[in-house]
This record gives structure tokens, C-alpha cells and sequence, in this order.
């Protein structure tokens, strides 16, 4: 088996630009194959409810995008005092679009002293966090959005009306985080002029995960019948819910994803039919040596292995590279959805370009065997 392998590498080695032209055109199709994959992960991800999550959001009645979500921020007392609520932290959020869109730049306000209180998860990695306090304009910016605008502390940046100070860049196991500025709230509330003691939302975290539901019923009916009812859901509810256009977008993906390894498949097949069909007499000499008709398929399969391996590891790498160096985040209704790629994404990518390449050889390599040995030869 070993020196059909190796007879298999010098066959595509002996067609360079043919199996060039092949692995180039297997590398685009896993290239879009691995870029859909991430993005269904990472929507996966955000939005698939686990027995680990413990956080509310607490929300307007009716209302999505953050500009038109408006709670008086003494809410939070009578939420603070309802059983099961473990912290609650009131948020100002202001965005440069609330549709679906690329570049979406976020600003969360949150009371002094309550973040690190809320979200002890998030490392400070570049900055201080005392320069945060000490300055009303302080920011901390998540790590994939300070690498996106190419902001470090002691920057000035300025969007939405907002003007900030870099105080810190954040690091956070949640890619929420990464990817939104933190500011103080009543800087926040005062810089986008919609007035003190008004909130976008409040995040509630209970004590543990089945106590989700009874604690936003037990909410939402405290606050029916007052003049700002509310909404509130599991956080990753919320995003499915408020983040509808994007994730309508992403699974129209789905369909593209297919047609790559569509593509893939009739690549490797047309690219090994090609080599079968030019060795016609070199298969028949094989068979002629004594070499079953097992051997002479496992040598086409090998072919088409190593075309779909190469194109996969071109391409899910490619991929991978460009995901990492770009960081892209998509954005809707003020939620942001970071699209990281993972390793287990990549190598399931290339398993599946070696499959393919496999199952795209089996009807060449069905052909080898099944022509006539004396025809071949006078072929």
C-alpha cells in the first residue's frame, strides 16, 4: 500500500500544471467552504442556550435597536430585590447603525466600579484600568475592536458623536466583549444626549440557569402596567431575536457552502478522469504484472485523497489566516457577532476536502478496473 501511495504522488507530480490548476480550484472552493462554517459557528455559538448561561436581558417592550429602547435606570432597585437575581447592571448602548452591517461600532455604558463586579472574566491586557476610573472619558476597548481601527492606549477616537480616551484594551472568553468600547455610563448618557437616569437595558444574572424564566416572568409583570413596560429573555435569546436580519443572512450561507463542495467534487472527478484516461496502458501493463484490481483502484483514490488533502490544507489554512488577520464582526439591532475561526472548524474543512477528493475518485477509479486488459493495451 505504501508504494502506491507513493506511485500516486509521482503520477500527480508528473502533470504539475494540471494538478496545480486542481488544487488551486479545490483550495477556492474549501476556502468558501471554511469562511461559511465559521460563520455558522460563531452564529452557533451566540446564539444556542447551554446550562452554563445565567444572564437577562431586561429590555424594552417592542423595541430592538438601542435608540428606541429607553428604562429609567431605577429600575434596577426593584429588580435587585426580586428572588433569584443575583447583580444587576444597568447599560447605555449606542451604535453607528442598527441594520445589518460590517462595520458596526459599539459603545456600552456601565456605572463606575460595576464591570470588573458583572464580568470579572475580563482581562485587562494592554492600559490600566485606574486610568479608566480616573478619566470621564476613559475607554476600554475590546481586543478584536481596538485591532480592527488599530487603537492602542493614549488614542483619541471619536464616532457617534462619541470622543473617547483609550484607557485600556480588554481581553474576554465572551467575543461580545471583544468587540464593543466600554465607557461610565453617565459619560455615556450625557455624550449621546438622551438625558440621565435613562438606560438601554439592564443585564440580570441569577443565581443559577433554571431560575432564567421564572426571574424575566417575575420582571416583566412587575413592570406591565408602568409607562415603560418591558421584555425580558436569556441573553442568547435576545441576540437570536434582535439580530433576525443577520442571522437570515448567515443561513442563506448555508447555501453557498454547498456549492463548493459541489465544485470540489467535480474538480477532483474531472481532474481524475483526465489521469485515467491518459494511463489507460499504463493500468493494463500494471494489471498484466500481477496487480489486482483493488490495488489499481486504491492507487485512483490515492490521487484524488491527495488532491482534495492539498486543496483543503491550501484553502481552510487561507481561510483561517484571513479570518485571524481581518477579525471581521457583523452587526444588527446593536448586537455584535465576532467571526473567529477555530481550529476544530479548519481540520473538519480539511477532513472533508479528503473525503471528497476520495468519494469524487470512486467512479474513475470503477472505470480503470473495468476495462478490458488486451483493449488497453492496444490503446
Amino acid at each position: 500500500m505504501t508504494a502506491l501511495f507513493q506511485l500516486a504522488a509521482k503520477q500527480l507530480l508528473r502533470h504539475r500544471l494540471r494538478t496545480a490548476l486542481t488544487v488551486c480550484g479545490v483550495a477556492s472552493g474549501m476556502f468558501l467552504f471554511t469562511s461559511v462554517e465559521t460563520l455558522q459557528d460563531s452564529l452557533a455559538s451566540a446564539t444556542e442556550e447551554t446550562a452554563a448561561d445565567t444572564t437577562l436581558v431586561v429590555y424594552r417592550e417592542n423595541r430592538f435597536c438601542p435608540m428606541a429602547s429607553q428604562l429609567p435606570e431605577h429600575y434596577q432597585d426593584e429588580i435587585r430585590k426580586m428572588d433569584g437575581v443575583k447583580e444587576v447592571i444597568p447599560i447605555k448602548i449606542t451604535v453607528n447603525n442598527c441594520g445589518a452591517s460590517l462595520d458596526v461600532i459599539t459603545f456600552r455604558g456601565v456605572p463606575e466600579g460595576m464591570l470588573r463586579k458583572f464580568a470579572p472574566e475580563i482581562e485587562i491586557i494592554e492600559g490600566d484600568h485606574g486610568e479608566w476610573l480616573k478619566r470621564g472619558d476613559g475607554a476600554l476597548l475590546g481586543e478584536q475592536f481596538a485591532k480592527r481601527r488599530g487603537l492602542k492606549p493614549g488614542d483619541k477616537f471619536d464616532a457617534v458623536g462619541v470622543t473617547v480616551h483609550v484607557a485600556g484594551i480588554i481581553r474576554s472568553p465572551f467575543p461580545q466583549d471583544n468587540n464593543v468600547a466600554y465607557v461610565k455610563l453617565e459619560f455615556l448618557q450625557q455624550a449621546s444626549k438622551m438625558g440621565l437616569g435613562i438606560v438601554t437595558q439592564f443585564n440580570v444574572r441569577v443565581d443559577k440557569s433554571s431560575q432564567l424564566k421564572p426571574v424575566a416572568e417575575m420582571i416583566d409583570a412587575r413592570f406591565k402596567s408602568d409607562q415603560m413596560p418591558t421584555n425580558t429573555r436569556p441573553e442568547k435569546a435576545f441576540f437570536a431575536e434582535a439580530a433576525g436580519q443577520l442571522i437570515e443572512l448567515i443561513g442563506f450561507t448555508r447555501w453557498l457552502g454547498i456549492a463548493a463542495v459541489v465544485a470540489v467534487v467535480l474538480l477532483v472527478a474531472n481532474a481524475i478522469s483526465l489521469m485515467v484516461r491518459s494511463r489507460v496502458k499504463e493500468n493494463a501493463v500494471l494489471r498484466t504484472l500481477g496487480y489486482q484490481s483493488r490495488a489499481i483502484m486504491f492507487l485512483v483514490l490515492s490521487e484524488g485523497g491527495l488532491l482534495g488533502l492539498m486543496g483543503g490544507l491550501c484553502g481552510a489554512g487561507l481561510a483561517w489566516a484571513f479570518l485571524r488577520w481581518q477579525s471581521f464582526t457583523m452587526g444588527s439591532e446593536g448586537q455584535t457577532l465576532a467571526i473567529l475561526p477555530q481550529i476544530s472548524t479548519v481540520l473538519f474543512a480539511i477532513t472533508a476536502a479528503l473525503l471528497l477528493g476520495i468519494i469524487a475518485s470512486i467512479h474513475p477509479a470503477w472505470i480503470a478496473i473495468r476495462q478490458p486488459i488486451v483493449k488497453s493495451l492496444r490503446s
